[in-house]
């Protein structure tokens, strides 16, 4: 590249900086100005449509997955929320929806049935213990004076 120290704009307002170096092809551009063309500026405009956002509730399957698998509705909300991504990044907005709603579904089936399951297995070992304590201070009682 040929560096020169020449001012980029001469004239009242063409004040350059003390120690600023114009290259060359900055130098021809500032010079020759905007490229003019006879043909008219033409413009392209692309319209992307908001209304292709579909959720995929993958990261609700995830979680379903991953903490509340009964019944394995919580893996198989997993794919179907894999098959709507997979959709989605197609192009496919109406299968992306379709397996999309039948995550969704699976998801929340998945957490009713885990909740629910939880909640009657906490029951069942907070009474189970407390049959079992009962039982001990009974043995306790009529054995244990001889």
């Amino acid at each position: 590249m040929n560096r020169t120290s020449q001012p980029l704009f001469t004239g009242a307002h063409g004040a350059v900086p003390p120690g600023y170096e114009v290259l060359k092809e900055e130098h021809e551009v500032a010079v020759l100005g905007a490229p003019q063309s006879p043909a008219p500026v033409t413009t392209t405009v692309i319209n992307i449509r908001s209304d292709t956002a579909v959720p995929d509730h993958i990261v609700w399957s995830l979680f379903n997955t991953i903490f509340m698998n009964w019944c394995c509705l919580g893996f198989v909300a997993f794919a179907y929320s894999v098959k709507s991504r997979d959709r989605k990044m197609v192009g496919d907005i109406t299968g992306a929806q379709s397996y999309a709603s039948t995550a969704k579904c699976l998801n929340i089936c998945a957490l009713v049935l885990g909740l629910l399951l939880t909640i009657v297995l906490i029951i069942l070992v907070s009474t189970g213990s407390l049959m079992i304590v009962q039982a001990i201070s009974e043995l306790i009682q009529n054995y244990g004076g001889h």
